[in-house]
């Protein structure tokens, strides 16, 4: 998947104009970048388009994920993006729904497996029966 179809698809799914969707995408793949070990968001960088490879990069002195929930998760998305919390929610749900489209089955397990318990309200819609998976 290109970079347009990610973003256009994730302005689909969170009602939201395509620069918004594109700053929510930018926002909720930083804030993954924290929550995931360096090697995994290497993984995941490597299934993207370049220009959400970019975003993608973690901090050469940090193999470690931070350890944060779902909760902070939206807060920083939505200081990144500019948003409130209720759209940021949005788009990170529209954000995992592409990712799950746009990359391997195996890759999105891997990633989601790095979360903790109460990110299921924003990763269970997404691997909900009818939920499209490539």
């Amino acid at each position: 998947m290109n970079y347009d179809t990610f973003v256009d698809r994730v302005a689909q799914r969170a009602a939201a104009p395509t620069e918004r969707a594109a700053a929510l995408t930018r926002a909720a793949l930083e804030t993954l970048a924290e929550r995931l070990t360096g090697g995994e968001v290497l993984d995941l960088a490597a299934q993207l388009p370049k220009p959400l490879q970019q975003v993608l990069k973690p901090h050469p002195a940090m193999e470690a994920a931070e350890r944060f929930g779902a909760a902070e998760f939206v807060a920083r998305v939505a200081q990144r993006a500019g948003v409130d919390e209720n759209v940021a929610r949005d788009g990170v749900r529209a954000v995992f729904t592409t990712l799950r489209e746009a990359i391997s089955g195996g890759e999105f397990d891997d990633v989601v497996v790095q979360l903790p318990r109460d990110f299921r309200a924003v990763v269970e819609p997404v691997l909900a029966p009818g939920a499209t998976r490539r």
